[in-house]
């Protein structure tokens, strides 16, 4: 059998790769071992960033209307409430998703898996990459079916998003790098009486450990996560915890009434921070828990592998169409693996920040942070900073070389970064940029509709580039920092490849035949 890409996993990764390869029109093939799309679940919030994304397939609003929208977050010590921080609208004006969806994981699948349907694309269950070997042309994929059967796929590209474990990453010989840490996790779905004030995360800090209790859809259903220190001992770490050992450790924690009805189902894990040595080899690439994995905190695992997807699937459809050079695929690997570590860095600092045991740990955490929290809730240029950094909107491509600097020093946005959110006759900007192409965007003061530039442009690239004006509304001239005409070609991932205040067919011609369609 032959197809363009074999997806290896069928995650929130690997079914949101499915999905975006949908958009552009690319045969695929996606199997996993599994029986099915799964029930449970570890990952727990979808951010801003992930709907945005979702939001170009039609299913960001499902999904806001099948989670819950955090409304606060309350600061615990003691038994006390040290911060209550109204976290609802946190990021007003800078994306239309401006909040923090509780949407786990096994939601996220059955609404992806779902779409898939919907297009009468399938999924091979019980089905596992068995070998693979490749040239310069291409991939053979040797499936195994649970009936032991094989067959031989050949395609031109093969991504693996199978997981921490993944098969993929075994069988093409790539390093794991990182470690794998003495801290002991648990995660627990239960049915749970608690006064709490709407749908609020609490998060219970003590001196070597933390709890979380995340509102789930549903009366009276939590879901409940943190460390076990006192299990983090050699010869400790790997025995079975029991279930009567968390639901004590949450009450110690939190010190008010609480009453766990029914403990739905629980898990105990070990917490690695580790990532490939590269994220593509030849025909090859990983993304998700198959390239990085970290610890949970500010739930940004599953979010980043539906980020990375999004960055490969343009790119992949790019060069399988002969709209991009080969070359361009290499970018994938410069722009994701730097930020998986920097994710990693950071999610590092979030958990020694909340259940370390040194003394200036402890300090941070009982005394400065209630007050931080409260300040950075209170005025927006504190809220511009925190919200993209949990959000992932913040994430930024400035350093790659799919980066073009030349003419954005006087712009406040840089090369590089999101395209900024501002809304256009009462809608999103991004519902004018849903078709799956480049988008170039001028910034028009009024005094000219650029028709000649249009009518160039799509004569050159009509097929994969559209063009629009934009008026210089007052909001955009605080958000790039100019009052002058100027244009911005977008990536289709809606990342800024260039921004000019020179508006001239001859650097967009530049930037897409040199940089993306280099050989």
């Amino acid at each position: 059998m032959k197809t363009e890409v074999v997806i290896v996993g069928a995650g929130p990764t690997g079914l949101s790769l499915a999905a975006q390869l949908m958009r552009y029109g690319i045969d695929f093939v996606i199997c996993d071992k599994k029986e099915g799309v799964t029930e449970l679940s570890k990952a727990l919030v979808v951010h801003a960033r992930t709907l945005e994304i979702y939001d170009q397939v039609g299913l960001a609003q499902k999904a806001v209307a099948g989670g819950e929208i955090v409304q606060g977050l309350t600061l615990m010590r003691g038994g006390e409430e040290r911060a209550g921080l109204d976290i609802s609208t946190i990021g007003e004006k800078l994306s239309p998703f401006p909040f923090i969806l509780i949407f786990e994981q096994s939601k996220n699948e059955h609404l992806l898996y779902g779409h898939l349907q919907q297009q009468e694309q399938k999924v091979r269950w019980q089905t596992e990459l068995e070998s693979l070997v490749q040239d310069e042309n291409g991939v053979q994929a040797v499936l195994k079916s649970a009936t032991g059967e094989t067959e031989t796929i050949e395609a031109r590209y093969l991504v693996g998003c199978d997981g921490a474990s993944s098969s993929t990453r075994h069988l093409l010989g790539l390093g794991f790098e990182g470690s794998t840490f003495p801290r002991l996790f648990y995660v627990a779905d239960v049915n749970m009486d608690f006064e709490a004030k709407g749908h609020t995360i609490h998060l219970a800090t003590g001196t070597d450990s933390f709890a979380m209790l995340f509102p789930m859809q549903g009366e009276k259903h939590w879901r409940l996560l943190g460390n076990m220190p006192e299990y983090e001992h050699e010869g400790l770490v790997d025995q079975k915890v029991p279930f009567e050992v968390i639901e004590n450790k949450v009450q110690s924690l939190v010190q008010k009434p609480l009453d766990i009805t029914n403990a739905r189902w629980f898990s105990t894990y070990k917490v690695h921070t580790r990532h490939a040595e590269t994220f593509s080899l030849g025909n090859c690439f990983l993304a998700g828990d198959a390239a990085h994995v970290h610890t949970p905190a500010g739930g940004q695992g599953m979010n980043t592998g539906i980020q990375d997807v999004y960055n490969l699937a343009w790119k992949l459809a790019f060069v399988l169409k002969g709209h991009a050079g080969r070359k361009v695929l290499e970018t994938y690997n410069e722009e994701r693996l730097a930020n998986a570590k920097r994710l990693l860095r950071t999610t590092d600092s979030f958990f020694d920040a909340v259940a370390g045991d040194h003394w200036y740990q402890r300090f941070f955490r009982n005394d400065v942070l209630p007050n931080l929290l409260k300040v950075v809730t209170q005025f927006e240029a504190s809220k511009e900073f925190l919200f993209p950094t949990v959000s992932q909107i913040g994430i930024d491509y400035r350093n790659a070389s799919l980066s073009q600097h030349g003419g954005d020093s006087n712009f406040a946005v840089k090369a590089g970064d999101r395209m900024p959110y501002f809304e256009m006759d009462g809608a999103s900007i991004y519902d004018r940029m849903r078709a799956a192409k480049f988008h170039l965007l001028v910034f028009s003061d009024g005094d000219s509709e650029y028709g000649e530039l249009r009518a160039e442009m799509e004569n050159l690239y009509g097929e994969w580039l559209d063009f629009q004006v934009v008026p210089l509304y007052p909001r955009v001239v605080e958000i790039f920092g100019s009052n002058q005409p100027f244009q911005v070609l977008l990536r289709p991932d809606n990342h800024i490849g260039f921004l000019s205040g020179e508006i001239s067919g001859e650097r967009i011609k530049a930037y897409l035949d040199g940089v993306i369609g280099q050989v």
